[in-house]
């Protein structure tokens, strides 16, 4: 049995986990090996650690996790809930029908990428097919970039990756039409809006080359904007009966969070959560943070309770 079980290896289960283990708790994470950004080549605005492969960046986490007696393990975790007795208040079965008990969770298991139904996205996602200017946008300055209105969210990408680059192309898809004012900015700032539906993403031998309408024409392009609706990874948590919500932008559901408070705590007892699974806009360096945040909060409920037993034994 561990004092903490936590069930993602990514920036915000490892921050977490090595958290806990420098307080001298016994830690288990269990890793599905499925990180969010695998696609990208780099890691961005993590100071000091700025563009290093994300791979790379998780390989020093469990290392660093090793070195405090933190343990890994590889697997999916097929369903948790509350434990039988005992001191643990949780179970957590694996795939591999093995079980592990322990008296808190932390959740980090992220959220899925949903992209918009166009042929060849997946295939470019997270090298020049990409959703979030702070994450790719610098390495594709100067570049032409198409954005993909899909949701309310275009104004916002468009007027952000405008600010890096000169040639952007707004492509009307399936969002609702833009309106009057919102064509009087994009027209100031020299985006041009192009109607009708994006039927594919064209590769050439560097990348994406253009991007081809339902009537055939295809535009050139180096970059496609997207934005994926973002559902929260809760696969095998259903037993935990933890809360999760819808979040809406202008009557869009952008996607699906796990509700939890500022620290992490959800409204489970005893079980935390940090990272995109919680806040979908945070990056890895936010992420690692909230997963800092919610192991010394573990940590230090795990203290309470043990003063209490001390005081009950004595």
């Amino acid at each position: 049995m561990y004092d903490v079980i936590v069930i993602g290896g990514g920036a915000a289960g490892l921050g977490g986990a090595v958290a806990l283990a420098r307080s001298r708790r016994s830690v288990l994470v269990v890793d599905a090996g499925e990180p969010r950004n695998a696609p990208a080549s780099g890691v961005h605005n993590y100071l000091g650690r700025e563009g290093m492969n994300p791979l790379e960046l998780l390989a020093l986490g469990r290392e660093e996790l090793a070195g405090y007696g933190g343990e890994v393990v590889f697997g999916r975790v097929t369903d948790a809930s509350a434990a039988s007795g005992g001191e643990a208040l949780f179970r957590v079965v694996l795939e591999d029908g093995s079980s592990v008990e322990a008296r808190r969770l932390l959740i980090a298991t992220g959220l899925r990428d949903e992209l918009p139904a166009v042929d060849g996205l997946i295939e470019r996602w997270g090298k020049d097919v990409i959703h979030c200017p702070y994450c790719h946008g610098y390495e594709h300055r100067d570049q032409a970039i198409g954005v993909l209105a899909s949701n309310p969210m275009v104004m916002h990408q468009a007027l952000m990756f405008r600010q890096l680059s000169d040639d952007v192309v707004v492509f009307q898809h399936t969002a609702p039409a833009i309106g009057a004012d919102a064509l009087s900015q994009l027209s100031a700032l020299g985006v041009r809006v192009v109607d009708g539906e994006v039927t594919g993403v064209v590769s050439g031998e560097d990348g994406v080359a253009g991007v081809r309408l339902a009537g055939g024409e295809v535009i050139a392009r180096q970059v496609l904007v997207v934005a994926p609706r973002f559902s929260a990874r809760t696969e095998g948590l259903k037993g935990l009966g933890l809360e999760v919500a819808e979040q809406e932008a202008e009557g869009f559901v952008l996607g699906s969070s796990l509700v939890a408070d500022p620290t992490g705590k959800t409204s489970v007892p005893g079980v935390w959560a940090a990272g995109n699974i919680v806040s979908m806009s945070a990056q890895v360096m936010v992420s690692a943070g909230q997963g800092l945040m919610a192991g010394a909060q573990i940590n230090f409920d795990l203290i309470q309770e043990d003063t209490r037993q001390a005081v009950i034994s004595r």
